[in-house]
């Protein structure tokens, strides 16, 4: 089953606070989108698309989109003052130099070691692989916000991943509608549980091994 509207809201809510003052950050095609109309107007960041924006802002309001302003999933955006437009060429030359600090994408898999399967299931027809495998191998932070299990109920939080990989050990963050995960040194740790879940509801929907941590919070 896929998310609702207000459910997908909270999962980007929740990733924003992972944004600081300064940062230059990416956002992914679908959930990772939303992220953009939560961060706090008090921070100065920018946001890069592969397709070569680098300032852009929130979704305008209706009535108001241009034809011309998008990000690299088609959507209409807004453009901050300072904004800058480039082709697509320099907008992959700033990811491959390092220069991002958070990345955050959409995942099909990730597995306990932060391995990342994004961008094909074997035998489906996809449009390429877009900027996925750079931003996860490229970028200081990358942070993965995705539903919690498939349209089956089988985990996408796994073991190992089944499906081709993006990179390995990639994610540092993962945010599901279930909860709040951090990967590091191979290990996967439950930092905080979304409202109304709790502690045994995520594992016993978590195909992985898990590490609970003394304190988790809860997310409301």
């Amino acid at each position: 089953m896929g998310l609702g509207a207000e459910t997908r809201h909270r999962i980007a809510r929740r990733a924003a606070l992972e944004i600081t003052d300064g940062m230059v950050v990416n956002l992914g095609i679908g959930i990772p989108t939303l992220v953009a109309d939560y961060i706090s107007s008090d921070l100065h960041i920018m946001l890069h698309t592969e397709n070569g924006i680098l300032g852009m802002g929130g979704s305008p309001r209706e009535g108001e989109e241009d034809g011309n302003l998008s990000n690299a999933g088609g959507y209409p955006v807004t453009i901050k003052a300072g904004a800058s437009y480039f082709d697509s060429a320099t907008a992959f030359g700033i990811i491959r130099k390092g220069l991002l600090d958070v990345t955050i994408l959409g995942a099909l898999e990730v597995s306990e070691k932060g391995d990342i399967a994004n961008w094909i299931v074997p035998g489906k027809r996809v449009p390429g692989m877009g900027g996925a495998i750079d931003l996860a191998q490229k970028a200081k932070k990358v942070i993965i916000l995705m539903n919690h299990t498939d349209k089956y109920g089988n985990p996408k939080i796994v073991k190992e991943c089944s499906l081709p990989l993006t990179v390995k050990e990639g994610a540092h963050m993962i945010i599901t509608e279930k909860a709040v995960f951090h990967c590091a040194d191979g290990k996967l740790v439950l930092k905080e549980v979304m409202n109304p879940y709790t502690v045994e509801d995520v594992l016993s929907s978590t195909g992985a091994n898990v590490i609970v941590d003394e304190k988790v919070s809860v997310f409301l």
